[in-house]
C-alpha cells in the first residue's frame, strides 16, 4: 500500500500539498455568540427597570383602594413620586364622594324628623347634593315674597350648611309664563329675585358666611318637564338648593 501511494504521488508530479494554516484568535462563532449574550443582558436590564416602575405605580393604586375601603394610610413617599399630584386628586375625590353621601343622609334624616317629607326632594351625584322645593312651598305665584312654609324649608337648608365643607348655589326657576306682578318684567328677573330673597333670609337668620353662597336665576331655561300642561308648569316652578364641595374651581 505504501509503495502504491508513493507511485501515485510520483505520477501526480512528485509534490505533496501542505495542510492549511490555523487562524489566530477566537473562532468566529464565539464572537457572534458573545454579541448575542450582551444584547440579551441589556434587554433584561431594561425589562427590570420597567418592572420597578410598575411596582411603584401599583403601590400608589393600592393606597387609593385601601382608602376607599376605609383603611387610612399615610404614604409620605408619594409626594416624591411622578404621579403624586394625580394620586392626591384621586384621594380628594374619594373624600368628597363620601362627604356628599353623608350630607344627603343627614338632610334626609333632618327632613324626616321635622315631618317635611311631603315638601322636599333630595338627590345626589358625584358633583353634589340637590335639595328641591316646589314654588308653592316657597313663594306665591308671580311674587318673590316668602310663604310661611318657606321658613321651615330654609331651616333645612341652613342645617345642611352647618357642614363647612360645602358651598351653596340657590337656583330660581319659573314656568315660562309672563309674571303676573308688575314688579317683574320677565321671568329672568323673577327667578333671580326669588333666589336672592332666599339667600338674604339665610344671611339674616344664621351665621353662614356670604362667601359660601350665591344666587342664580334660570327663568324657564332649565325645565324638568315640558311646560305644556299646568301640572308640568307647577313642577317647573321651583327653587333648588345645590350643595357642592368647597374647593371646586367652578361653582
Amino acid at each position: 500500500m505504501v509503495m502504491a501511494e508513493e507511485q501515485v504521488e510520483e505520477q501526480a508530479g512528485g509534490v505533496k500539498s501542505a495542510p492549511p494554516k490555523k487562524e489566530e484568535g477566537i473562532p468566529a462563532w464565539m464572537a457572534t455568540f458573545a454579541d448575542m449574550v450582551t444584547l440579551l443582558l441589556c434587554f433584561f436590564v431594561l425589562l427590570l427597570s420597567f418592572t420597578n416602575q410598575d411596582i411603584t405605580n401599583f403601590r400608589l393604586m393600592m393606597g387609593s383602594i385601601q382608602e376607599a375601603l376605609g383603611v387610612q394610610l399615610e404614604d409620605e413617599s408619594a409626594l416624591a413620586t411622578p404621579y403624586a399630584e394625580s394620586n392626591f386628586k384621586e384621594r380628594r375625590s374619594v373624600r368628597e364622594n363620601r362627604e356628599i353621601v353623608e350630607l344627603g343622609a343627614r338632610l334626609r334624616k333632618f327632613i324626616r324628623a321635622k315631618d317635611l317629607t311631603n315638601m322636599a326632594r333630595i338627590s345626589s351625584d358625584k358633583s353634589g347634593v340637590m335639595l328641591r322645593f316646589d314654588n308653592s312651598v316657597m313663594f306665591r305665584k308671580g311674587t318673590a315674597e316668602l310663604n310661611p312654609q318657606a321658613r321651615e324649608a330654609i331651616a333645612v337648608v341652613i342645617h345642611g350648611l352647618e357642614n363647612k365643607n360645602f358651598n351653596l348655589v340657590i337656583r330660581g326657576h319659573t314656568d315660562g309664563e309672563r309674571p303676573e306682578s308688575d314688579l317683574f318684567s320677565s321671568n329672568w328677573e323673577l327667578s333671580a329675585a326669588r333666589a336672592a330673597r332666599c339667600l338674604r333670609y339665610i344671611l339674616d337668620n344664621s351665621e353662614i358666611e356670604s362667601t359660601r353662597m350665591k344666587a342664580v336665576g334660570y327663568a324657564s331655561a332649565k325645565p324638568i318637564l315640558p311646560s305644556t300642561t299646568e301640572a308640568n308648569k307647577r313642577i317647573n316652578r321651583r327653587v333648588d338648593f345645590f350643595y357642592l364641595p368647597v374647593g371646586r374651581s367652578k361653582w
